[in-house]
């Protein structure tokens, strides 16, 4: 492609939606993909306040699926959100895999398939053996040839620790076709000084966090918004959360509700922390009565304990009075 001005993605909240299977039978091997339920799911996000999907992201189990698995669900929410009057709706598409060749392979079947971007997650199977001037030239490689921009993903919980560095962020950045960043992991002056760096044109490099918990404070202080698991059962809350941090300026009584809303999203929060994937398909199954209580492919299969939900009763019977506003 010619390396000229790629599209940034919208600021605001994105969902990494969980990818939905159908119920198990013994005559199968695993679980089929729903791609209706899939498509059901992303309609109700994109009603409610939700500026694009992460398809088949970490939480959406892109490497439990298969390429025809992959390119069938994006392709199918695609058509539902068109359809349902969403045509241009955001989607990123995750690339989880350490190859180049792979990773460009994904790229293109995500791009024929109707995604706008690719997430592109760090290539960390040999930990931190891997220095930071070639996670820069392994990006630099993919982006040069990726078909559509690409964000980097900044996931040490699944790369065996490895983390981009704060120099690595402002060259990657100059990229044109490197266009934001997903940062899931807890420094928060990591997002801060990545979202102020006076060297990134933050008009084309845009930088959210994994995490809910850090949306106010990340927001106010130049973050473009969140790829945000909670907001996949509570789409209204967490997209309200969003708008009140990136009013500007800010004002008294945003500031009180904003701080208000950041304490529920925060406690909600702790669940989806704990429980990950599970938690937050049972939190969907709960809420919004889409899906199963099934869980992932292998080796992520199964609920909660019994009785995990209602346990946190007090977080979310707070998140869903916040829903109802």
């Amino acid at each position: 492609m010619t390396l000229l001005s790629a599209a940034v993605p919208p600021e605001g909240v994105f969902v990494p939606v969980p990818t939905f299977f159908k119920l198990a039978s013994p005559n199968t091997r695993q679980a089929p993909i729903d791609v209706e339920t899939q498509c059901r799911h992303s309609v109700h996000l994109a009603k409610n306040g939700v500026r694009g999907l992460v398809l088949l992201g970490s939480t959406g189990e892109a490497i439990h699926l298969s390429r025809a698995e992959r390119s069938e669900l994006i392709s199918g929410v695609r058509k539902g959100l068109t359809e349902a009057g969403f045509p241009d709706y955001p989607i990123m598409a995750g690339v989880l895999i350490n190859s180049v060749d792979e990773a460009l392979e994904w790229l293109q079947d995500a791009k024929e398939a109707g995604a706008q971007w690719g997430l592109v997650l760090a290539p960390g199977y040999f930990g931190n053996v891997a220095n930071q001037e070639n996670i820069q030239q392994w990006y630099t490689l993919v982006a040069d040839e990726s078909p559509i921009p690409i964000l980097t993903y900044n996931y040490p919980g699944v790369t065996n620790n490895v983390s981009i560095s704060l120099e690595s962020y402002t060259k990657l950045a100059a990229h044109p076709n490197i266009v934001g960043c997903k940062m899931s992991h807890g420094n928060v002056s990591h997002h801060l000084q990545v979202s102020l760096d006076p060297a990134i044109d933050h008009s084309n490099f845009r930088v959210y966090s994994g995490f809910g918990q850090q949306l106010a404070p990340i927001v106010l202080f130049g973050a473009a918004g969140v790829i945000d698991g909670l907001a996949a059962i509570y789409p209204r809350t967490v997209s309200r959360l969003f708008e009140l941090a990136s009013r500007r300026p800010v004002e008294q009584k945003a500031l009180e509700e904003m701080q208000a809303i950041q304490f529920v999203v925060s406690r909600a929060e702790e669940f989806v922390g704990k429980w990950g994937i599970t938690g937050i398909k049972e939190g969907i199954y709960e809420v919004l009565k889409m899906g199963n209580l099934e869980g992932g492919r292998l080796p992520l299969r199964g609920s909660t304990p019994k009785g995990e939900w209602d346990a946190w009763s007090l977080a979310m019977g707070a998140m869903a009075k916040l829903e109802e506003v």
